[in-house]
């Protein structure tokens, strides 16, 4: 009798103390990784980190899984009204549908005169709903033709399984994203300037308007503050999306992007799964557009190398062991061709597939082919071969 009472109350303490234990250590589940390496795991419902650049998938869970996603909405917005604003100082004038938006607000006031810009940090620091409604009156005309514009951004950032209705992303059954599309149009976003400012920006004043003083802003992304490199970008929470977070850091020259929808420990996990992504690829440059990419050729009568280039660099991210599955193609043709000319192209494979194509130019001044190997030149770069012994 005593045994059973000694092993209940084992039980009980065992059940007690992983009571205490942190959320994120919980239910976890193994994610969509082919990595022989450690494993990272979340609790989302969907992931999906990337390599910005590139846009390899680092890790990923259910990431093609259709899912609401709250005020993470508000990346889509954001870039729609930036990209199809011509003067983001505008003064505009807020119309009564804006006014008391369900959910989060910087309290807009009708008839209130304020600037697009302050819009959009009201939009992305303090996730304002009523920023949002007023963004798609002032710029699409009206809340459903501005989903339509959000739709083709969405489809310009190579997101083609995400549908928005709405500017603010408050549940809608025809309201949705993956964290794969996400995460493509939040690398898409980063690439201009005024929202990489906006979302990476921890506190902003509105001054004050007809119709209000001051607004002081604070950013609700907390990894602002405690990851190294966060750039951004987008918290979001209704009961139906749960908690969602898009968040990105930058250190040297990668940018890891990271979206976790449906998530509890948003912050937390996030952080872990960027650090682990930085500790675990190296981001490579492949193609290095200062330095010259060369086709073996004779050249009159004179054994050189034929030097070409390309006028872009390219990174790839990539653990430790995957060097080796890298491959580079490249075809030239050299017909007629003089110096600048483009000549042919560079194919990057990665485990036999084509991940990246790049023109290749010519450095050199050709005068004419003669035969496939030949070249009559008048001027080019070329290395001797040198004896060693000399």
């Amino acid at each position: 009798m005593k045994t059973k009472i000694i092993k209940k109350s084992l039980i009980l303490l065992c059940l007690l103390l992983m009571s205490f234990l942190p959320i994120s250590n919980l239910c976890l589940q193994r994610i969509e990784n082919v990595s022989a390496n450690y494993i990272p795991t979340s609790s989302a419902k969907g992931m999906c980190v990337i390599e910005k650049e590139s846009g390899r998938v680092l890790y990923s869970k259910n990431k093609d899984q259709k899912l609401h996603m709250a005020s993470t909405t508000k990346v889509a917005t954001a870039l729609t009204a930036i990209e199809n604003c011509d003067n983001l100082d505008e003064m505009i004038v807020v119309n009564e549908r804006s006014v008391g938006v369900e959910g989060t607000s910087i309290y807009l006031r009708k008839d209130e005169e304020i600037k697009v810009i302050d819009l959009l940090y009201g939009l992305m620091l303090r996730s304002g709903n009523d920023s949002a409604t007023a963004l798609a009156y002032h710029i699409g005309g009206s809340v459903d033709d501005f989903a339509k514009m959000m739709n083709e951004t969405a489809k310009k950032a190579g997101a083609n399984n995400s549908n928005f209705v709405n500017p603010h992303g408050l549940d809608d059954p025809n309201h949705y994203t993956t964290a794969y599309d996400l995460a493509k149009i939040t690398a898409y976003a980063l690439n201009n300037p005024i929202f990489a400012k906006i979302v990476s920006t921890k506190n902003y004043v509105i001054e004050e308007t007809n119709k209000s003083e001051k607004r002081y802003l604070t950013n609700k992304n907390r990894l602002l503050s405690s990851l190294e490199g966060c750039c951004g970008v987008k918290t979001g929470f209704t009961s139906k999306a749960g908690r969602c977070l898009v968040s990105a850091s930058k250190r040297n020259d990668c940018t890891i992007v990271c979206v976790v929808l449906n998530c509890g420990p948003m912050f937390e996990e996030s952080s872990a799964l960027i650090n682990s992504a930085f500790d675990e690829f190296e981001f490579k440059k492949i193609i290095d557009k200062e330095k010259e990419i060369y086709n073996e050729y004779i050249l009159s009568e004179k054994e050189g190398k034929l030097y070409l280039y390309t006028d872009e660099d390219f990174c790839y991210p990539l653990r430790s062991d995957e060097f080796k599955d890298v491959k580079i193609n490249y075809s030239v043709d050299l017909k007629d061709a003089k110096s600048g000319d483009e000549v042919g192209k560079i194919d990057i494979f990665f485990k036999n597939d084509l991940i990246k194509s790049l023109k290749l130019y010519t450095m050199n001044k050709i005068d004419k082919l003669l035969d496939n190997k030949t070249l009559q030149i008048e001027e080019i770069l070329w290395e001797e071969n040198i004896d060693e012994d000399q």
